[in-house]
């Protein structure tokens, strides 16, 4: 199994100083993680998305061509591409862009995304929502497969021939699509043959195991075997359990309910916190151990390939990299080698 981290680059009041932080200071720390979870051996870093005051990244591929030139092998991978308001055309040249420079690391995920901020910002419709990430997909999808490009839509001028450059090191390069919990997205995704990542930020991971088989059979039905599945949980990971609940608690507690003001969902209680962080809960918080047990807890439910581990909220940085180092040295070398056993013909 992969095993990685994804951010947003969440924007707030510094842990440690009490002081907003700045965003130049914040990306600096972006890539100290970025880093050290290459060094550590982790095997995916990925970036969000976001047009808001309170996420720093607003163009991932940016961000990640800044780490491809400070890492060695970590793939790096957007999480996401608001693809439905960007164009096809540039998403593929500049992560063509970074595949080049990383030599051969880039991979897009594209979703639609959880916030709308893009859309007005960028002359876009909501009512068109479904529309333009379907037709833009199909775009992507012939670009990484032609050069020279024939297509015609409804949301962009037609493209007659024109070639699309530069080309990447991998071919294909590799696209992912994020799904939050839309039966029709996960049947598109397997239809496609593309792999799927599969965000489960609460409630009871069990209840997500349909989009899985969705995506699955949707696979087999157009011939395309078993791609691989992601499964993309919020955590944080600390020496002890308690250590982790005391840091993650005010974090989580701060962004879910910014986010939910927003939506018009009820106050995140220190109860949910915990049941969220137990096996059966949807939250990575706790010992090494526990995420281990709970990755394995889950791959019996899904099967999957990844799972990336997002770190909402600003913690202590030296606590941020206490994790990313707990991550790769003692979480994903224990997961491997459970899977590895339990797979083997002599198990």
């Amino acid at each position: 199994m992969e095993i990685g981290l994804f951010t947003f680059g969440d924007m707030g009041i510094d842990a440690e100083t009490g002081k907003p932080i700045s965003p130049e200071e914040r990306m600096r720390r972006l890539m100290e993680e970025v880093k050290l979870a290459d060094e550590v051996g982790l095997d995916v870093w990925a970036v969000g998305e976001h047009h808001r005051p309170d996420y720093v990244i607003s163009s991932p591929a940016t961000v990640l061509a800044g780490a491809a030139t400070i890492t060695r092998r970590i793939r790096l991978s957007s999480a996401v591409v608001v693809l439905s308001s960007d164009d096809p055309v540039r998403v593929f040249q500049q992560f063509a862009t970074v595949d080049l420079l990383s030599g051969g690391r880039a991979e897009i995920m594209v979703g639609r995304g959880s916030f709308i901020e893009s859309f007005p910002l960028f002359g876009y419709d909501l009512n068109d929502y479904e529309e333009l990430f379907t037709e833009k997909l199909d775009l992507l999808l012939k670009i990484r497969e032609e050069t020279y490009v024939t297509w015609e839509g409804k949301h962009r001028p037609p493209l007659y021939g024109q070639g699309i450059f530069p080309r990447p090191v991998q071919h294909p390069l590799p696209v992912w699509i994020a799904v939050g919990g839309t039966p029709a997205s996960a049947a598109r995704a397997g239809s496609l043959g593309l792999p799927m990542s599969l965000a489960i930020i609460g409630g009871l991971p069990e209840r997500f195991t349909v989009f899985a088989r969705i995506h699955r059979e949707a696979a087999a039905k157009a011939g395309h075997g078993k791609p691989p599945l992601a499964i993309s949980s919020h955590g944080f990971i600390a020496d002890t359990s308690e250590e982790a609940a005391q840091l993650a608690w005010p974090a989580f507690s701060q962004v879910m309910n910014r986010i939910g003001k927003e939506r018009g969902w009820a106050p995140f209680t220190r109860e949910q916190f915990e049941f969220s962080r137990s096996l059966r809960g949807a939250d990575f918080v706790g010992s090494p151990q526990e995420i281990v047990e709970k990755i394995l807890y889950q791959h019996e439910l899904f099967g999957h390939d990844r799972f990336l581990m997002q770190m909402i909220g600003l913690y202590p940085h030296k606590k941020v990299l206490r994790s990313i180092e707990l991550l790769g040295d003692r979480v994903a070398p224990a997961v491997r080698k459970a899977l590895k056993v339990s797979i083997s013909p002599s198990s």
